[in-house]
């Protein structure tokens, strides 16, 4: 009697280990897929996001076209390491720190180049200035560029134009197409184009005669200091003070009527 008890609780024993095989190897098999999704999908994303950056191409489906321009949403980045990647010009420091110490490292100057950087000046608008990797040169008043984080969550714009409005042709201002619309915003301070090859102690300038500036829409606002402003500016006849001309008389008295 014994003896069968013991033979009926072996027999079960083993039907049980061999009913609970499968379901273990199932359970091991899901939480392996499990861990292979957590630790993969992340990884890829981050990876498909830098090689948009490096071939300067987005993922399909994250790009809007529009005749010559693209904008390629990769949120997030900004305009510092995006140039840095595009142009190979490896400049520390903010945008507005660029020019400085880009001194004596890389060559300066006011002529556009494609390859080449513009570099914003810090204004009321933008604390931490701005750069640009010029593209394509179409005059000397006209230039394409690249850039991130101009617009609103760090997206990346692709062949936008950007025009100079300096008195001097020397972009030292410039205004910034405004996504597909074909107008142009306010008027920003800039330093001028940093290149990527070694300085050479002297700064690029041009040498032509200005060029006349582009008809574009009217001055939404002029971001430059006002002693920098040139007085036809409507901006400036709008803050002058309403009230009669007095003319003033210069001449010197000498009791002859003339």
């Amino acid at each position: 009697m014994r003896e069968l008890r013991t033979g009926t609780n072996a027999w079960l024993l083993s039907s049980a280990i061999l009913f609970a095989c499968p379901l273990l190897i199932g359970t091991a098999k899901a939480a392996q897929d499990h861990s292979h999704a957590v630790h993969t999908t992340p990884a890829s994303h981050v990876q498909q996001k830098s090689a948009g950056i490096k071939t300067g191409r987005s993922a399909p489906g994250a790009r809007m076209a529009s005749g010559k321009h693209r904008v390629a949403h990769a949120f997030g980045i900004s305009c510092v390491p995006f140039a840095r990647e595009v142009s190979g010009i490896q400049v520390a420091g903010n945008a507005w720190q660029w020019w400085d110490n880009a001194s004596g490292q890389y060559a300066r100057g006011d002529r556009p180049e494609a390859g080449s950087v513009l570099n914003f000046r810090a204004n009321g608008r933008m604390r931490l200035g701005h750069v640009a990797v010029v593209t394509r040169v179409v005059n000397p008043r006209e230039v394409i560029v690249d850039h991130a984080n101009w617009q609103s969550g760090g997206s990346v714009s692709r062949g936008m134009t950007v025009v100079d409005v300096s008195e001097a042709n020397n972009w030292s201002a410039v205004r910034v197409e405004l996504g597909h619309q074909g107008t142009f915003g306010s008027v920003y301070p800039t330093y001028g184009f940093i290149y990527n090859r070694p300085a050479t102690g002297a700064v690029m300038a041009s040498v032509s005669r200005p060029a006349p500036q582009p008809a574009i829409n009217p001055v939404p606002s002029d971001l430059r200091p006002v002693a920098e402003r040139p007085w036809q500016t409507m901006e400036e006849v709008a803050e002058f003070p309403d009230r009669p001309h007095r003319v003033i008389d210069t001449r010197i008295n000498t009791g002859v009527s003339r």
